[in-house]
C-alpha cells in the first residue's frame, strides 16, 4: 500500500463518483478505478459498492475513511512539524525602559517586539539610567533605552532620539509668552527633576544654569513629577522638562504651570539603545540586534 492509494480512496469517498474524483486528481477514471481495486485486493475488503449510476461506501469503506484521512493529515503535517522541531527555541529577554519615554520611541520598541516575536519574547523593565546600564552590563537585560551620556566600553551604543527641553514656569508670571530667556529665571529657584535618572546630564544642566546666574536651588527628594509642577505653580520656582506636547511628561503638568521653549538656550538630551558587544557579535543577541539596527536606523528628533 502506498500513500497514493489512500489519496485516491479519500478522493473517491468524498466525491462518490469516479469521474469527478479523477478530475480532482488530474488523472483518468480508468487508472483510478484500477488503483482502488488494487487497494481493495490488498486490504481484502470491498470498499465501494458500484452500480451504473451510483457509488456508495461499504461498511469497510466507511471504517477506512477516517483512518485514511488521519494518516494523510499526519503526512501532510510533516514539513511544518519538522520546521517547528528544528527552529531555535523562543527566548524571553528584557528591555530596559527609563521614565518618560516618548510615545514615538515606544512605538519603535513595539515594532521590535513584533519583528522578533517568533524568536524572542521581549518584556520591558523600568529603571533609572545608571541601574539599567548596570543591568545590561551584568547580562540581566538584553538591551536598554538610556539617557546619555553613558560611558562603558563593554557596551555598544546607538542614538535613537534627541528631545528638546523647555522651562516649566509659573503660568501667571509668563502669561501670553511664547518663549522665555534664561536670564528671566534668575530670581526663581531651580528644581532639578529626577536627577538620579540622568545624573551626568543633570550635572551639566546645573553647571549651565549656574553660569547663567541662576544660583538658587530647591531640592525636593522623593517628589513625583506632578509634585514638582505643583511647586512651580506656586510662583517662586521653575524646572526643565521635555518640550514636545506628545511627551508623557506633559501629563504631570498642573494648572498654574506652563512649559515654554528657551529663546536663547537649546538643551537637547539624547536617548540611546545599549547592549553588550560580545552578545551581539555572533552571540545570543545577534538576531535581535540586527532587527534593532533596522528599526532604529534613523534617530527621532522631537
Amino acid at each position: 500500500m502506498e500513500m497514493l492509494h489512500l489519496r485516491y480512496f479519500v478522493a473517491v469517498a468524498e466525491e462518490l463518483n469516479f469521474s469527478q474524483a479523477a478530475r480532482k486528481l488530474h488523472m483518468a477514471a480508468s487508472p483510478l478505478s484500477q488503483r482502488i481495486k488494487d487497494l481493495e485486493h490488498e486490504l481484502d475488503h470491498k470498499l465501494f459498492d458500484r452500480s451504473t449510476h451510483h457509488v456508495t461506501l461499504t461498511a469497510a469503506g466507511s471504517a477506512l475513511l477516517p483512518i485514511a484521512r488521519d494518516v494523510l493529515e499526519q503526512v501532510n503535517a510533516i514539513p511544518w512539524r519538522l520546521r517547528e522541531a528544528v527552529k531555535p527555541q523562543r527566548s524571553t529577554v528584557f528591555v530596559g525602559i527609563p521614565a518618560g519615554v516618548h510615545p514615538a520611541l515606544r512605538e519603535r520598541v513595539k515594532r521590535l517586539e513584533e519583528r522578533c516575536h517568533e524568536r524572542f519574547e521581549l518584556k520591558r523593565w523600568p529603571g533609572t539610567t545608571p541601574d539599567l546600564v548596570a543591568a545590561v552590563h551584568e547580562g540581566k537585560l538584553a538591551l536598554s533605552l538610556v539617557r546619555m551620556p553613558v560611558a562603558d566600553p563593554a557596551l555598544e551604543i546607538i542614538p535613537v532620539q534627541v528631545e528638546r527641553l523647555g522651562a516649566v514656569v509659573p503660568a501667571g508670571r509668563f502669561a501670553g509668552r511664547e518663549t522665555v530667556d534664561i536670564a528671566e529665571l534668575r530670581d526663581l529657584s531651580y528644581i532639578p527633576s529626577a536627577s538620579e535618572s540622568i545624573p551626568a546630564y543633570s550635572d551639566e544642566m546645573d553647571h549651565t544654569l549656574s553660569k547663567a546666574g541662576i544660583k538658587k536651588r530647591l531640592k525636593v527628594g522623593g517628589t513625583e513629577y506632578s509634585g514638582i509642577s505643583e511647586l512651580v505653580a506656586n510662583g517662586s520656582s521653575f524646572s526643565i522638562t521635555m518640550l514636545d506636547p506628545a511627551s508623557p511628561m506633559h501629563l504631570f503638568l498642573v494648572d498654574g504651570a506652563t512649559i515654554l521653549p528657551f529663546a536663547d538656550f537649546r538643551p537637547q538630551p539624547e536617548t540611546a539603545l545599549v547592549w553588550r558587544r560580545d552578545r551581539a557579535e555572533e552571540g545570543d543577541l545577534a538576531e535581535l540586534v540586527g532587527a534593532v539596527r533596522e528599526i532604529f536606523a534613523e534617530p527621532l528628533s522631537t
